[in-house]
């Protein structure tokens, strides 16, 4: 009789603390996720007509046309950063590709265009 005692204590106390432990609620602290906002610089262009070349302001890329495509790269193509700024230039409405206004822009500013009184970076 004393074995059926222990052996129900013991089944009892087991189902017990299986029970409790299927019933405990743990609390997960997740730390919050931060998330860094995003900051939107828009493209602004200088337009070099004399050399097809823009460059962009905002990203410090010159584009240009080679080989039928269009290259951004830190340096120009075929022209010095001193010649080119030297030349004259004309600021862009646009903050999109130049691939998408060339045409209007090189019909607007043919090569040999230059600004009324010599003054560059005129619109």
């Amino acid at each position: 009789m004393a074995a059926f005692v222990l052996g129900a204590t013991l089944l009892a106390t087991w189902t017990a603390s299986v029970g409790f432990a299927g019933e405990q609620i743990i609390p997960v602290n997740n730390p919050p996720i931060m998330v860094a906002p995003v900051v939107v610089t828009p493209d602004n262009y200088l337009f070099y007509p004399n050399y097809g070349v823009y460059y962009n302001t905002s990203r410090n890329q010159y584009n240009f046309l080679k080989d039928n495509a269009w290259v951004s790269q830190p340096n120009p193509y075929g022209v010095s950063i001193k010649t080119l700024q030297a030349s004259p230039s004309v600021k862009m409405d646009f903050h999109d590709s130049p691939s998408k206004h060339h045409k209007a822009m090189i019909a607007k500013y043919p090569h040999n265009w230059a600004p009324a009184g010599g003054h560059h970076d005129q619109k």
